[in-house]
């Protein structure tokens, strides 16, 4: 066949180049007006700006660029520095008014840190702008998944298109003229196979008898079916974060996973150990240490442990989802048994 090149194409995914004060607004699935910014979302802030090139535009059309170091600990109108040959000590929000005539709108957000550690230098949030073209490092979340997979799911005739549009640049590029290369404009055929796809085992409704389904459209069908091996749950609770969801669709969802669970071969005990329990999402550490205590206050003299614990969450629930993560990591009250986190739509 001869020489051969392998085209194929891939996505990245950039940040978008807009204020810094609608990034993070984003980044907390918040508005910044809803309330100050508490110490595990400042964590999070710095770890998702830092490194980031940004430029200010306050300064007319002055657009000179900086890149973010750190995040200040107080606001603008806390945070304060050194100025002139005296060392006479203002705030950040003082300094603009008096330096540019910008009077601070968001001057209990925490400034952003550039240049140097020895010499840093403080900008508000609502002055900077993301440079284009930077590429996104950090984890995505559920919602730019969804929308990345949107965009590169091609249809297998909409990615061949494509792709031989690239082969037919490189026949015009100057570079493959000089050396006297030319690509061919049709994809090579190779021999392939498909592979069958598995047997599942399950049991009937009876829960006696073995029975092997392949897949349908891309999945197996387990109606009027059991797990071979079920797992159990003996001990469960449900804490609902979600001021959306009420008490009674809290409730009619736990019934129904109950009986699902049951139905599909698993032996999931009916009652919770303690009924389910509505908390305030700005306090969740403190909710979890609650109930957690309730919950072991019965549970401990029977000497059993905690099976499964439901957590019902608000959709905003980026801030909350990594106290939790932050809460689990760094205590032992969650690491005892398993989480199922549930989002607020589901019950729509």
């Amino acid at each position: 066949m001869g020489l051969s090149l392998n085209i194929d194409t891939s996505y990245k995914a950039f940040i978008k180049p807009q204020l810094v004060i609608d990034f993070v607004a984003e980044l907390l699935c918040r508005r910044i007006s809803d309330g100050p910014i508490n110490y595990i979302e400042r964590l999070k802030i710095a770890k998702a700006l830092h490194g980031i090139k940004v430029y200010v535009t306050h300064r007319g059309d002055v657009r000179k660029k900086y890149r973010i170091s750190g995040l200040s600990s107080e606001g603008a109108s806390k945070l304060s520095f050194p100025v002139g040959d005296h060392g006479t000590q203002k705030t950040v929000m003082q300094y603009f008014q008096e330096k540019h005539g910008y009077d601070i709108q968001h001057f209990v957000l925490p400034c952003l840190q550039v240049g140097n550690q020895q010499r840093p230098n403080y900008l508000p949030m609502e002055v900077c702008k993301i440079a284009e073209g930077q590429h996104y490092r950090e984890q995505l979340n559920e919602e730019q998944l969804s929308a990345l997979r949107e965009v590169t799911c091609q249809r297998p005739i909409e990615k061949e298109l494509a792709i031989l549009q690239t082969s037919k640049l490189y026949n015009a590029d100057p570079y493959t003229k000089e050396f006297g290369i030319t690509f061919y404009n049709k994809l090579t055929t190779v021999e392939g196979r498909v592979l069958p796809p598995p047997y599942l085992k399950f049991l009937d409704r009876t829960g006696k008898n073995d029975v092997l389904v392949l897949p349908k459209v891309g999945k197996w069908d387990m109606w009027c079916k059991k797990m071979v091996n079920g797992g159990v749950v003996n001990t469960w609770a449900c804490i609902n974060f979600a001021w959306e969801v009420t008490d009674a669709h809290a409730l009619n969802f736990c019934d129904e996973l109950v009986l699902m669970c049951n139905v599909s071969g698993m032996d999931f005990r009916p009652e919770p150990v303690l009924p389910v329990a509505a908390y305030d999402p700005k306090s969740v550490a403190r909710s979890l240490k609650k109930h957690h205590k309730r919950v072991m206050n019965i549970l401990g003299p029977r000497r059993q442990k905690l099976d499964l614990l439901i957590l019902i969450l608000p959709d905003n629930n980026g801030t909350l989802y990594g106290i939790i993560f932050v809460f689990s990591k760094y205590t032992s009250i969650l690491t005892d048994y398993y989480i199922l986190l549930i989002q607020s739509s589901l019950f729509r």
